[in-house]
């Protein structure tokens, strides 16, 4: 019997080092995009008022500290495992916010069409429902939007998804705490 416990146990605790559970949503240790393994940078809870909105994840083929890091990565994954049901208009409202908060204006008049493309695209979700999950993917210099695991549509340009990966990890992030679990801290 004890020689079935060791390689049992081994393969218990490799799976639970594998994943952690963060905001009751299981989450990888690594992810594949593009045809490349990308790691768990970081993850964490976003919390509007009192509420838990999603547990967002972000992968990367090396982890990196901060923003210019992960800019300077590709393919890059920004993952939301929904915590509550949210109306696509709600969704596309907060990230829109979130682009205004983190970009000039230059930079948002540049990716006015961007942004506009993205809205439309995440129209298509509907609702987005507590346990859905959204990605926003980007490789071969497109941001592909996806739903539990299919993708809707990609807005072409890497500036786009700069200014879409500041929502997160710009100068106002949506949530700095939230920032910093992305980062790895």
């Amino acid at each position: 019997m004890r020689k079935w416990f060791v390689p049992i146990a081994a393969a218990l605790l490799s799976g639970a080092l594998s994943a952690a559970d963060i905001g009751g949503v299981r989450v990888d240790d690594k992810a594949s995009l593009g045809g490349q393994e990308l790691v768990l940078n970081g993850a964490g809870v976003r919390r509007k008022v009192v509420f838990n909105v999603y547990v967002a994840s972000l992968y990367l083929p090396q982890k990196a500290a901060d923003l210019a890091g992960v800019l300077a990565k590709g393919p890059r994954r920004i993952r939301l495992d929904m915590l509550r049901t949210l109306s696509a208009d709600a969704l596309i409202e907060a990230l829109d916010d979130g682009l205004e908060a983190n970009n000039s204006a230059g930079e948002m008049a540049a990716i006015k069409p961007a942004a506009a493309e993205l809205a439309a695209i995440m129209k298509t979700f509907g609702q987005v429902r507590e346990k859905d999950v959204v990605t926003l993917d980007y490789y071969d210099g497109a941001t592909h939007a996806g739903l539990n695991g299919a993708v809707r549509g990609a807005v072409a340009g890497e500036a786009f998804n700069q200014a879409l990966t500041r929502i997160w990890l710009g100068d106002k992030p949506v949530q700095a705490d939230l920032k910093k679990s992305l980062l790895g801290g």
